[in-house]
């Protein structure tokens, strides 16, 4: 039978449940497990896909289409096995779920509760991957924090799952922080035992206790915590601050944390863990012989999570290539053509990111222009792509007026416009371009010296297109469409051949960059703005 496992949290949000809940699992896929991992976030929205960067962070895409929580990014990241709608579910799609079972009459007329009928769908979701027959163990990261009242139905749902699948098939990780108070010298265990206490309010007593810290937790408070927490000392695995979330499955490993939690579930599989190939990308990620500085040019620069998978993209390619990647952010509102040079100069690279709306576009437009022509290594991704068609046709076609839909409904040149399927849509959510495309690849050009095949798959999220109209003009100007989504003619990648690196993808390939594949298009560049560096 499948093992369930829950990760909770308490005391404050951002302890890493994700990554907890990414190092458990990649511990037992290494022990030779199939394990899988979901994310229940309580919030009311279906999905990600409409809120701000700068109130959720970076929306990931999966290949099934579904717009989700970044922390899939790491589940897929850590276990190199893609995600897809059924890891991730909201408050908004259990409530949407059952009030459209209820109007088609599925209640037959009963009253439509918290409990049983959304604690039920909440549980079906909760068993889908398991009852799959794909996985042994389903890991659940439940977001928010233990005490939230929007996580309460799922905590009762945690609380019932326990008693329909017995106590050998369900775990419960709760993680919590043991704060270091500078001027008694000490930890304190009390915010952890009042954190249980409101996590056995709702009925559930965890198994184990992850607790966060930045300092060593002593046998003493070990035994402390699990005397006043009800679980063995065995149970209280430390999670001390580490230097990098690629650290932390190793460390978890020190703990024992894999060990524990398949004796809890009786699995009876004791082969160690092979982290072999783990290892030798952290012996490469803290060993490099090169360093660079590459600019990331977007809107949203002030929260780092609005641009994680890129971030994360370049540390495993960085890691690939044995060269550290200094990040510099650069908000692009705060570009124009009389700065650039000031704001760009002695950058190795120029990433210009996705985005929406025409907040920092004519900044990003000069940042592609400078990386053109200063023969600056340049990488543009989907909104990134756009702009450096954009700049292309202004500044080398000299058609001054060229611009998207997006930006200028009325623009003379609509280099880029809505796509055709598009042009009927009024709802904003789940209505994007989404999911994974294949593309077709010239054998004529850099993307197919980087990728070394014809027919590629890639993940996207947009409404607007490149305009094919312009697409004959552009090419006899020296920027060749060396990528095309064959079914409807779509440009997916554009290059510059006598540029020494200048590269743009309609899609995103920071989605699909794992530590143990990492995405072929960002090592070229960082290959190529090495090159550039010396």
């Amino acid at each position: 039978m499948t093992k369930y496992i829950f990760v909770t949290g308490g005391v404050t949000s951002s302890l890493g449940k994700g990554i907890i809940s990414a190092s458990l699992a990649k511990l037992l896929q290494a022990r030779g497990l199939s394990a899988t991992i979901q994310k229940f976030d309580p919030y009311i929205n279906v999905d990600p896909g409409t809120l701000n960067p700068y109130e959720h962070g970076e929306c990931y895409v999966t290949d099934d289409g579904a717009e989700t929580d970044l922390d899939l990014g790491y589940y897929e990241r850590f276990l190199n096995v893609p995600t897809s709608q059924a890891n991730n579910v909201t408050t908004g799609r259990i409530y949407q779920t059952v009030i459209q079972k209820e109007r088609k009459g599925d209640y037959l007329g009963k009253t439509v509760q918290v409990i049983p009928h959304i604690t039920d769908e909440i549980k079906r979701r909760m068993m889908l991957l398991g009852q799959s027959g794909e996985f042994n163990v389903v890991i659940t990261e439940l977001g928010g924090t233990v005490g939230d009242i929007e996580s309460l139905p799922y905590l009762e749902a945690v609380r019932q799952m326990k008693w329909d699948v017995g106590s050998d098939n369900c775990l419960v990780i709760h993680l919590t922080l043991l704060p270091y108070l500078e001027a008694a010298k000490e930890l304190k265990t009390k915010p952890t035992q009042h954190s249980v206490k409101q996590l056995q309010n709702a009925g559930i007593q965890p198994d184990l206790l992850v607790c966060r810290t930045d300092h060593d937790i002593t046998m003493d408070i070990r035994r402390k915590v699990a005397l006043f927490c009800n679980v063995d000392v065995s149970s209280v695995i430390e999670a001390k601050t580490a230097k990098t979330v690629y650290d932390v499955p190793l460390l978890m490993l020190e703990e024992q944390l894999d060990r524990v939690v398949i004796n809890k579930l009786r699995i009876m599989d004791k082969k160690e863990p092979d982290l072999k190939q783990w290892k030798r990308f952290l012996k490469q990620l803290k060993n490099p012989t090169h360093k660079i500085k590459i600019g990331l040019i977007g809107k949203y620069i002030e929260l780092k999570d609005a641009y994680k998978s890129i971030y994360e993209s370049f540390i495993l390619a960085g890691a690939k290539n044995e060269c550290y990647v200094e990040v510099i952010p650069v908000q692009s509102d705060y570009i124009d053509k009389n700065n650039v040079k000031n704001k760009l100069e002695g950058l190795d690279g120029i990433l210009v990111a996705p985005g929406f709306g025409d907040r920092g576009f004519e900044g990003k437009i000069n940042a592609v222009q400078f990386a053109r022509e200063n023969s600056i290594p340049f990488f543009g991704i989907c909104l990134g792509m756009q702009t450096a068609v954009i700049e292309f046709a202004r500044n080398v076609l000299h058609l001054q007026d060229a611009n998207s839909t997006e930006m200028d409904k009325k623009t003379a040149h609509p280099i880029i416009h809505l796509m055709k399927e598009q042009e009927t849509i009024t709802k904003k959510g789940g209505t994007m371009r989404l999911g994974k495309y294949p593309c077709q690849i010239k054998k004529e050009s850099k993307a197919y010296q980087i990728y070394k095949k014809e027919m590629i798959e890639e993940r996207h999220r947009h409404r607007f297109e490149f305009n094919n109209d312009y697409k004959s003009q552009l090419e006899e100007a020296g920027m060749i469409c060396s990528g095309i989504y064959p079914d409807k003619n779509l440009v997916e990648i554009i290059e510059i051949p006598k540029h020494p690196w200048f590269i743009a993808a309609q899609f995103h390939p920071e989605y699909k960059s794992t530590v143990e594949n990492p995405h072929p298009l960002f090592v070229s560049f960082i290959k190529a703005c090495m090159k550039y560096s010396r």
